[in-house]
Order: structure tokens, then C-alpha cells, then sequence
């Protein structure tokens, strides 16, 4: 039997030493926000800071000053980058104060939104309804929030799968399907489709990769010989994935076309638009992914063009009976009642978490701060500056484009002359580590059409001109260091 000792909690044993503390971990946070264009983008741990997360389980307690001091000191020196504005790797979204206020305020409010009545549940219902007008979804479409553009993608495809699968998948499993479905993308879909039709039980085969053009959209007639193919083999074409801005180049496909195509052969029209569907807010680009709002189903991510910090995404379904079809439980232990806390709609009903964090209020704070109109000039601004710098490149001395530049994403690399696949991919990628490692910018690289090349990713409301010359400069000056370093040391073919 416990004892009559005073009984515990986790809150502060002072509240106002604990407020202090607080107001000083604000400051440095906004001085961290504020001066970042003063830092080095990114910088390697020194062996003392990486060995500090070698430290042992806490069995006692540590003042939260402390732990403060710490973080402080091993962790805000060694962010990823992706809040400078030279950040140019992976596709990422740059945050934003107000968004970090958000997260700071969802978890104070401490709601769990996959069940209950309370405000939360509400405010996410309409940050959804405000992500479907933006899409130009009709109001009876459904929605939910989830972490990213993955899981999106894997929300929206499960709802394909059950209404293209002819049997109670939920019920019979994918076993019971009685011909293979086939889900059709470009050959430059990202990779989060093939864990989703794994995930799926459908496999890896039944992601059919169709060949793309010179502009890196999917080629339309293959796409239509590919499901005409299928179908005289006994296969049954389900579902079309297409791009809104493919991860390697920003292509986007030819969304109209492939409405219509779905639309005659009776498919489900999905779009990944994790790149690009903002673009529709976006007030002189938006013309790039007309036909969006007609898909049946739409994935998008909300920490990129939106910059709410991660993690944010949603899925939209145009058919909100379908959508529900596809999650909907009701266990007796979460039955819904007329009034109370466990009154109102159930939103784990739209997904795969029960226990889901409060997404919704970042966005909700950083929609009604700035408004969609802003952030649709940013996209404009990012596609903007892109074009400077392919215009940039196309300028510049022993620079080559490898892909189109259609939205905010440019593939280029450097090359000298003289030196073959092998060579240039060696050269291109000591570019891109020097300019890591020396903080002045990160790029990323990746192969188009079998040639290896660096790729800019232009997503960041604090990227200038003056930063995208100074990246011109860097990988022209950088490039002649390596390539003068190796030659004459190889053979002329490689570096």
C-alpha cells in the first residue's frame, strides 16, 4: 500500500523560475530565426558533440536550465540547413517563426484529434475546408491531415485501390481481388509509391512505370498502350498517378489529358502534387496544374510551399463516402454519443492514426497571418527566381541545363569539356560536398535521362538573387579548383 507521502507531478516546482527560462529560450529562438543568413548553412560536429549522444539513460533529475545548455550547445550549431536561404537540396519547406509558435501552442492545448468534441477537431475541419478551396475541391469532398506527402499519397491510393479492387477488400484482403490491379506513373514518380502499393499488398509490379518525354512528363501514348496492354493480358488498369511536379525535375503532367484518359477508361485519377499543387494559389503560375481540381484523389504537402514546420500534409478525396469506406471503424470502445466529450465526427475515421497531433493550428496561424494571396506571390517569386538562375546557367561559362525548368526545381551541372559520364559525375558531386561542407550552400544531385547532374530546389520565403549569383559563383570557382586539382593526375576521360 503506498504511503500518505505528497504525491507527484511533472509540472515546474516554480513556475515563475520556470516562465523566466522560458522567455530566454523565446529569445534565443527568435535570434536563431532572425540571424541565420550570418551562419554557416551547415557545419560538421566536432567528435566532443557527436560522442555527447553516447550519454546513458537520466535516471535523475537535471535542472531544465540545464538541459537548456545543453541543447544549445550540441544541438542549434547542427541544424539540417533547411531554414537558411541556401538551401537548395531536398525539397523542403523553410518553417517559420509563427508555425514554431503554433507547434508550441497545439502541444499546450495537448488535444488528441483523432476522436473527441472540443475545439481542435473543429479548427482541423476547417484548415481541411480551407486546403479544399484552395485546390478547388467541391465542398463535399473530404479531407484529412497527416504528416506528409507519403503518407498522403498512401491515403489517397488506399481509397483507389478498395473502389477499383470489385470485391470488399477491407473485408476478403487483397487475395480475394479477382484480377491483379495496375497503377500507372512516370518512370520519375517518387519513391513513396512503391511502399504504398507494397504496403498495399499489390506489390512493386503492379506500379507500372511509364516512359517519360523529352520534357520529362509521362508520354501519353505509352501511358495508353500500357493499359491497353494490360487489359487484353487479363490485368485490370485501376489507377493513374500523376505528377504535379516530379522530385528530380518539377515536370508536371499533362493533368487534362490524363483526366480524360481516366475519365474514357474508367480509372482512378490521382495526383501527387507534394511538389506542386500550391502552384494553383500561386497568382501567374497557377495555369501549370490546371486539371487538379479534378482529381479523384490529391496528395499535397503543407511544409513546403506553406512553410509550416514539419511535419504537415493532407489528403484530399473527392468522393467523402469513399474516403470513409476505406478507414471508417467503429470499436465499442470509441463509440460516438449524441453529447459530451465523445460527441462530434470521429476524424480517425479519414485515416490510419487513432492518436493524431494537432497539425491544424500552425497552419490555421499561419493562414490567418499572412493569407493565401502571399503565399501564392512567394510561389511566384520561387518559380521566379529558378528561371534567373536557368537563365543563369544557360549565361554562364562551362555550365550546362540538363532538364527543363518548369517550376522551381533546376538540374545543371559543370562541365569543362573533356570528360566523360563517369568524370563529370565524380567532378559534380566534389562540388556539391565543398559547398556543403564549407556552409555556403546545399545542393543535392541526382541522374536524368542517364546523365548525372546537381539540382537546385528553390523552396525558401528567405532565398534572394544575390544568393542564387552567389551560388554561380561558388560552383564556377569551386569546379575550376577540382578540375585544375585532377588534371594532368588522370586520364582525360574521368577526373
Amino acid at each position: 500500500m503506498m504511503s500518505a507521502a505528497r504525491e507527484d507531478t511533472l509540472d515546474p516546482a516554480d513556475w515563475t523560475a520556470t516562465l523566466a527560462l522560458a522567455h530566454r529560450m523565446v529569445e534565443d529562438a527568435v535570434a536563431h530565426l532572425r540571424d541565420v543568413r550570418d551562419r554557416p548553412l551547415w557545419q560538421a560536429m566536432p567528435d566532443a558533440v557527436r560522442h555527447s549522444y553516447d550519454a546513458p539513460l537520466p535516471q535523475g533529475p537535471r535542472p531544465l536550465a540545464e538541459v537548456w545548455d545543453d541543447l544549445r550547445a550540441n544541438l542549434m550549431p547542427y541544424p539540417m540547413g533547411n531554414i537558411h536561404p541556401r538551401f537548395f537540396m531536398w525539397y523542403m519547406g523553410a518553417g517559420t517563426f509563427t508555425g514554431a509558435l503554433g507547434e508550441f501552442l497545439a502541444a499546450i492545448d495537448g488535444s488528441n484529434l483523432g476522436v473527441g468534441n472540443n475545439a481542435a477537431p473543429l479548427m482541423d475541419a476547417q484548415v481541411t475546408g480551407w486546403i479544399r478551396t484552395m485546390m478547388g475541391f467541391p465542398e463535399s469532398a473530404s479531407g484529412t491531415l497527416v504528416d506528409g506527402g507519403s503518407k498522403a499519397n498512401i491515403i489517397g491510393l488506399t481509397v483507389a485501390r478498395n473502389v477499383m479492387a470489385g470485391v470488399d477488400v477491407r473485408e476478403e484482403g487483397v487475395a480475394a481481388i479477382p484480377q491483379p490491379l495496375r497503377f500507372y506513373t512516370s518512370d520519375q514518380v517518387h519513391s513513396c509509391h512503391q511502399k504504398a502499393v507494397e504496403l498495399l499488398g499489390l506489390g512493386n509490379r503492379a506500379l507500372v512505370r511509364v516512359q517519360t518525354n523529352d520534357a520529362c512528363r509521362i508520354d501519353l501514348p505509352a501511358l495508353a498502350k500500357a493499359i491497353a496492354d494490360d487489359r487484353a493480358a487479363g490485368l485490370k488498369p485501376a489507377c493513374v498517378i500523376a505528377t504535379a511536379g516530379t522530385i528530380n525535375t518539377g515536370a508536371i503532367d499533362d493533368l487534362p489529358a490524363i483526366r480524360d484518359l481516366c475519365r474514357r477508361e474508367g480509372l482512378w485519377f490521382h495526383v501527387d502534387g507534394c511538389i506542386g499543387a500550391l502552384v494553383r494559389i500561386a497568382p501567374h503560375y497557377r495555369h501549370l496544374v490546371a486539371g487538379i481540381e479534378d482529381a479523384d484523389s490529391l496528395a499535397l504537402d503543407l511544409h513546403k510551399w506553406l512553410h509550416a514546420p514539419f511535419e504537415a500534409g493532407c489528403a484530399l478525396v473527392r468522393d467523402r463516402a469513399q474516403h470513409l469506406g476505406a478507414f471508417a471503424v467503429h470499436p465499442e470502445y470509441l463509440e460516438e454519443k449524441p453529447r459530451g466529450v465523445a460527441a462530434g465526427e470521429y476524424l480517425y475515421n479519414y485515416g490510419l492514426q487513432t492518436s493524431r497531433g494537432f497539425r491544424a493550428l500552425k497552419l490555421w496561424m499561419l493562414l490567418n497571418e499572412h493569407g493565401t494571396d502571399k503565399f501564392g506571390r512567394l510561389i511566384d517569386q520561387n518559380i521566379e527566381q529558378a528561371r534567373y538562375f536557368a537563365e543563369a546557367v544557360r549565361a554562364g561559362p562551362n555550365l550546362t541545363l540538363i532538364a527543363p525548368t518548369v517550376l522551381n526545381i533546376v538540374c545543371f551541372r559543370y562541365d569543362p569539356g573533356g570528360l566523360d559520364e563517369a568524370g563529370l559525375r565524380v567532378l559534380n558531386t566534389e562540388i556539391m560536398l565543398r559547398l556543403q561542407e564549407a556552409g555556403i550552400a546545399a545542393l543535392s544531385d541526382t541522374t536524368v535521362k542517364a546523365r548525372h547532374c546537381l539540382r537546385m530546389a528553390i523552396c525558401n520565403h528567405r532565398t534572394r538573387r544575390e544568393d542564387l549569383d552567389l551560388v554561380v559563383r561558388e560552383v564556377l570557382r569551386i569546379g575550376d579548383e577540382v578540375f585544375e586539382e585532377h588534371r594532368g593526375h588522370e586520364p582525360a576521360a574521368s577526373v
